[in-house]
C-alpha cells in the first residue's frame, strides 16, 4: 500500500511562485514514475508533469519553461515549482505515483492564483 501527501499549496498572486511538495510512504523497491494532475471543478484531470525514475521529464505544453519537475526518490518525494502563475491555472494539484503496474493518487492541494 502506497500513500501520497501533498503541501505547498495557497494563495498567490498572477505572476507569484509556489513550491509543492509529495511524499510516498509504503513499501516501494522502486518507482516508475512521479508526477502532477491539475483538476478544475467540472473539468476533466489533466497532466501536469511527470518524471520517471530514470529521470525522464515531460510537461504539458502550457506549463513548459514555467513549471520545474524534480524527484528524490531516496526520500520518495516529488516535487513541482511553479513560477509565473497564471489566474486560469488555479486548480486542485494532485500528486501521483506510478509504481509496477498501478497508479496511486494523493488527496490534492489547492492552489488559487488571483488576478
Amino acid at each position: 500500500q502506497v500513500q501520497l501527501v501533498e503541501s505547498g499549496g495557497g494563495l498567490v498572486q498572477a505572476g507569484g511562485s509556489l513550491r509543492l511538495s509529495c511524499q510516498a510512504s509504503g513499501t516501494i523497491f522502486g518507482i516508475n514514475a512521479m508526477g502532477w494532475y491539475r483538476q478544475v471543478p467540472g473539468n476533466e484531470r489533466e497532466l501536469v508533469a511527470t518524471v520517471t525514475g530514470g529521470g525522464l521529464e515531460t510537461y504539458v505544453d502550457s506549463v513548459k519553461g514555467r513549471f520545474t519537475i524534480s524527484s528524490d526518490y531516496a526520500r520518495n518525494t516529488v516535487y513541482l515549482q511553479m513560477n509565473s502563475l497564471k489566474a486560469e491555472e488555479t486548480a486542485v494539484y494532485f500528486c501521483y505515483l506510478r509504481y509496477r503496474s498501478v497508479e496511486y493518487w494523493g488527496k490534492g492541494t489547492l492552489v488559487t492564483v488571483s488576478s
